[in-house]
């Protein structure tokens, strides 16, 4: 009689299948509100494309090419059909598909955003630490105090304030977009990263006036990060500090930075990292205030102009890929946690 397969083994084929399965159904939900959206705004795709001066017979014309003459479930279906082959529509602001449009712009986002995790978890991960073990003293609440205005400026006025300041007066950094106009045009788009696409192209100058653009939007998208970064890990490192082999590593006189580094964070890198991959993933789909105000060209501003210029395909698309890539960030960050945590690596063995 032969034997089955171990159970260790179903037991990771059967939570493979779960995670699949739960992750088609969020990107089919996902995909459906999208469409839905696209339905009722007061913003009609057949009056953008065929003229506001169109007679019936050219706007009737506009609405059966482009679908609109079908019913909603057919719409529906043939919306998923296009989406599942890559088909996003195309846009009237650019005269390009959408999807061509959003693999230009969406370099520069994902750029910002790694930028602005980098600044939030260097400076958030040691004032939560410093906070949690100065609890209820002066440097907590001095770390507490600077997440509070962290949640509490709006990002446009903080934005607005930096451009104002650092660059306007002091001229410490450089102002809006990615690049000056003399190196704009003249640096190719290999990766879409402006700092690595300078760096192959040989131009230190230019790689520079890249970091000048990107240091204070990515610094105001930083400091919101750090924000939430700084109290997250207060709260894990306040818990640990409470438990009992803390209690004896100070009972046996263990230096002071040996337990919080070396034995209380080290024990909350599991969960420190399902943080820092959520911000990240909160960068990529909140950076829309920070790119307008800087006019950095991700696909944050690319959703505000198609809103502006009534471009649905594009609004629609950038919408969904944006939270396609939080999903997946957070599927991410669920499987590396699992993947870290033996805890949860004993559990499901079982």
């Amino acid at each position: 009689m032969r034997a089955g397969p171990p159970v260790a083994g179903r037991s990771s084929i059967k939570a493979a299948a779960g995670l699949v399965v739960g992750l088609a159904v969020t990107l089919l939900g996902l995909v459906v509100v999208t469409f839905l959206i696209g339905r009722v705004v007061p913003i009609d795709p057949a009056l953008v494309v065929a003229g506001d001066r169109a007679g019936p017979a050219a706007y009737q014309a506009a609405r059966v090419a482009l679908g609109l003459d079908l019913p909603l479930y057919e719409q529906l279906l043939l919306y998923l059909w296009n989406v599942l082959n890559g088909d996003l529509g195309r846009s009237t602001m650019t005269g390009l598909t959408v999807a061509e449009d959003v693999a230009r712009v969406f370099p520069a986002t994902v750029e910002l955003a790694m930028a602005g995790t980098i600044i939030g978890v260097g400076f958030g991960v040691p004032m939560g630490v410093i906070a949690a073990a100065r609890a209820g003293r002066l440097a907590d609440h001095l770390v507490r105090a600077v997440a509070l205005v962290g949640y509490s400026v709006p990002v446009f006025w903080l934005g607005l304030v930096g451009l104002l300041v650092f660059y306007a007066r002091l001229g410490w950094v450089a102002g809006p977009g990615r690049l000056d106009v003399v190196w704009a045009y003249t640096i190719p788009e290999v990766t879409g990263f402006v700092l690595i696409d300078t760096l192959l192209a040989g131009e230190p100058a230019a790689m520079l006036d890249g970091f000048r653009h990107l240091i204070l939007p990515a610094a105001i998208l930083g400091y919101f990060s750090m924000a939430y970064v700084a109290r997250m890990t207060r709260s894990l490192m306040i818990e640990q500090l409470g438990q009992d082999y803390i209690l004896a590593a100070r009972a046996k006189g263990a230096p002071e930075a040996l337990i919080l580094w070396g034995h209380a964070f080290r024990n909350i890198l599991v969960p420190l990292v399902t943080v820092v991959a959520l911000t990240f993933a909160h960068l990529l789909e909140g950076a829309v205030l920070t790119e307008t105000v800087f006019a950095w060209p991700g696909i944050g501003l690319y959703i505000t102009q198609a809103l502006f210029a009534a471009d649905m395909n594009a609004v629609l698309g950038g919408t969904l890929v944006v939270g396609v890539a939080f999903v997946l960030m957070n599927r991410a960050a669920d499987l590396v946690h699992r993947r870290l945590d033996a805890r949860l690596r004993s559990e499901a063995a079982r």
